[in-house]
């Protein structure tokens, strides 16, 4: 009976609600201390009842909503409390309940609008290029070219990134000031964003082999703690981590990932020097050459030492007084958080919360601490999350990428912040000139975050240009989880 089929569905309904909002306020009364700033509180508490739903298995109750033409809430994340109220309405109506106003407008879209008004906040107003900003990182030649910054601003960019780990003050304040010109001189401002280095784990000095430069599957090498390297025995090809805790805290049978993955190793047993690893994958035939400063993880490792170094204290003097928004490398948890807002608070105390506040996921820890490390940002100042797909794809696994991205962008339209889509967009393109088709694809993706960042290359004007087509294209199709169904041309 259909009438008896809606009459459960609204019990169900009615229980789900009771459930969200029991337990979200049970999240939003440990999160309180968070939250200072204007504006957010009301965001908060969404995002309280989106994880307190999302903690429920709603896919048979999916199914009979969809089967009566009823929203799956599905598309629930900027408005949870909304759209659970919108939906117990229509069915109380339908069962033959009294009919009730749908909820107002303003109300039900109220989170789109945040989204809106705190991307406009942190990036600056959208051009008409595309819907999604652009961010683009200044290479080093930036410093002492100004018309790179004029092109970026004369294409409708919205946002530069200076890359702390790279150059030095004197080189980061000529690119400030070109970005300022270029704005003067196209009307066009770019907010600058500026990237702390964070805790560097990297490869260092080496030790090779003699006639022995590249390591093989099967092969067994060493990684020396710092200035141990001549520890190591004869024959072993080494290198030394540069981060003693990640190292002193691995164990057997831990996995450790070299040059963003392009050699993987499990360690095999630990040394008072090091740790000797076997080498699982490396580039078939060549096998992998060893060089210094190249990246290394260690997923399967826990261990804490603190996103912000001594080095990020010093820079961040500058970064305070020159930066539009500080984008956070390597943050793991609340505290991490805690400890940036509080140096921010030591450089600038009367305004520091105006500054902007990236969140860059990198880690699998930072993913599993993401609620409250958003809301320990965005409690106090405009805030957005980095999806830093580069290092977290390593840490997290390839397979779980595509799945975490996902959950990352809900994660932050539910909060009602800012995405930005990071890391190899359009990565062949702006090296060659000539997309590949995956990479057109994941480009399109981006369409349903606030902003899309790309990094140099020598094709990056014109793949600003071929990026701003695509997702100008993709705004007729989609907004965040929502299909738009423009009328098709094509046949």
């Amino acid at each position: 009976m259909i009438e008896a089929g809606l009459s459960e569905i609204l019990t169900d309904l009615e229980a789900l609600q009771s459930k969200v909002a029991a337990r979200a306020a049970a999240i939003l009364d440990t999160w309180k201390p968070m939250i200072r700033r204007d504006g957010f509180a009301d965001s908060a508490a969404n995002f309280a009842a989106y994880l307190a739903l999302r903690q429920q298995d709603i896919r048979p109750l999916q199914r009979q909503l969809v089967r009566f033409g009823l929203s799956s809430l599905g598309r629930a994340e900027a408005r949870v409390e909304a759209e659970l109220a919108a939906v117990i309405a229509m069915v109380r109506a339908a069962t033959g309940g009294t009919a009730v106003q749908p909820v107002p407008s303003e109300r039900f879209y109220a989170g789109e609008a945040a989204i809106a008004q705190r991307a406009e906040e942190l990036f600056g107003p959208l051009s008409p290029h595309s819907p999604v900003r652009l961010m683009v990182t200044l290479p080093s030649e930036a410093a002492d070219d100004p018309g790179f910054a004029r092109n970026l601003a004369s294409l409708g960019v919205e946002a530069v990134r200076i890359n702390c780990a790279h150059d030095d003050e004197a080189a980061w304040t000529r690119m400030i000031g070109h970005v300022a010109e270029a704005g003067r001189q196209t009307g066009q401002r770019m907010k600058t964003f500026m990237d702390l280095a964070g805790p560097k784990i990297r490869t260092g000095a080496l030790r090779l082999a003699k006639g022995r430069k590249r390591v093989f599957e099967g092969d067994e090498m060493a990684i020396a703690l710092p200035g141990k390297l001549d520890a190591v025995p004869d024959g072993l090809p080494a290198a030394e981590c540069t981060l003693a805790a990640a190292l002193a805290a691995a164990r057997p049978g831990e996995r450790v990932f070299l040059d963003d993955g392009k050699l993987a190793a499990d360690l095999i047993r630990r040394e008072s020097w090091g740790a000797v690893l076997r080498v699982t994958n490396a580039p078939a035939g060549k096998g992998y050459k060893l060089k210094p400063e190249k990246g290394m993880n260690f997923p399967d490792t826990d261990f804490a030492t603190p996103a912000l170094t001594a080095e990020d204290c010093q820079t961040l003097r500058f970064v305070a007084r020159h930066a539009d928004a500080v984008q956070f490398s390597f943050v793991q948890d609340a505290e991490d958080v805690r400890q940036l807002q509080d140096a921010l608070a030591r450089e600038r105390p009367d305004d520091w919360q105006d500054l902007g506040l990236v969140l860059k996921i990198e880690t699998g820890r930072a993913v599993r601490n993401l609620p409250e490390m958003l809301v320990q940002a965005a409690g106090s100042q405009p805030a957005a999350v980095m999806i830093a797909r580069g290092d977290l794809a390593v840490e997290i696994g390839f397979a779980r990428m595509a799945e975490m991205q996902e959950e990352i962008l809900w994660l932050g339209e539910a909060a009602q912040v800012p995405v930005i889509w990071a890391t190899q967009v359009l990565e062949s393109y702006l090296k060659s000139g000539l997309p590949s088709r995956g990479e057109m694809t994941d480009a399109a993706m981006a369409a349903r975050a606030e902003c899309v960042m790309l990094n140099k290359g020598p094709y990056l004007l014109q793949g600003i240009s071929e990026l701003d087509h695509l997702l100008d294209r993709m705004r007729g199709h989609v907004s965040k989880k929502t299909p738009h169904l423009r009328p098709l041309q094509s046949w």
